[in-house]
């Protein structure tokens, strides 16, 4: 009785509780962590591994074992890896002189992905926002600048998305390097390859304006 007179998303969730084993629960509460998850998304998600257990689930536990015993961030460009220096940090053949910022580590990714970058990088590990309480002191540029002094770089690419909190970001960091005598420069915003202007919004149509250059 005392079950029935509860909420209806409360009972289901009680009966949902009740209907898996401790482990099974836990292995969905720790799945509806992920981001973009939620506790429906992570049944679904729990129950596609337990029917794949020796196909899937097995094998991904051994390579999150491996890779919370094993994988680090890189102290160095801030990279996740299990060399440390990272293999981009340590990789002969690519340019000293470049340093890309990214936000994250998802960023230098991307841009190794794309094969469009030969240089180093710097991971950020965020961006500055008023809103979060994240300030400069909760980002490794403090790292950035030691790398610049240290000496041998020419030029910083502030590779930060298009938002306000990465334009805040980005503008502060120029701001820090002026007078360290490297060029400071950011990824180029507007049009993109294929894109009609019609689709497009104000805030990026303004900006492919504003960076027009000749052809």
């Amino acid at each position: 009785m005392a079950l029935a007179s509860q909420p209806e998303s409360l009972t289901l969730a009680v009966m949902s509780r009740a209907s898996a084993g401790p482990e099974i629960q836990r292995m969905i509460d720790l799945i509806a962590r992920l981001p973009g998850l939620g506790p429906r998304s992570a049944r679904r998600a729990a129950l596609f591994l337990l029917k794949r257990q020796d196909a899937l689930l097995r094998p991904m536990a051994e390579a999150l074992a491996d890779a919370a015993d094993k994988i680090e961030q890189c102290q160095t460009c801030g990279n996740y890896d299990t060399l440390q220096p990272c293999a981009v940090c340590q990789a002969t053949g690519r340019d000293d002189g470049l340093i890309c910022v990214v936000e994250d580590v998802p960023d230098l990714w991307a841009l190794e992905r794309a094969s469009v970058f030969r240089g180093r990088y710097h991971v950020l590990g965020g961006v500055m926002s008023a809103l979060d309480g994240v300030g400069p002191e909760d980002l490794t540029i403090g790292l950035l600048i030691d790398r610049i002094k240290a000496g041998g770089v020419r030029e910083v690419i502030l590779a930060l998305n298009a938002t306000v909190d990465g334009q805040t970001t980005a503008h502060y960091i120029a701001e820090r390097l002026e007078g360290l005598g490297v060029e400071v420069t950011r990824l180029a915003h507007g049009v993109p390859v294929g894109g009609e202007l019609d689709h497009l919004d104000d805030g990026t149509l303004a900006t492919a304006l504003r960076s027009r250059r000749g052809v």
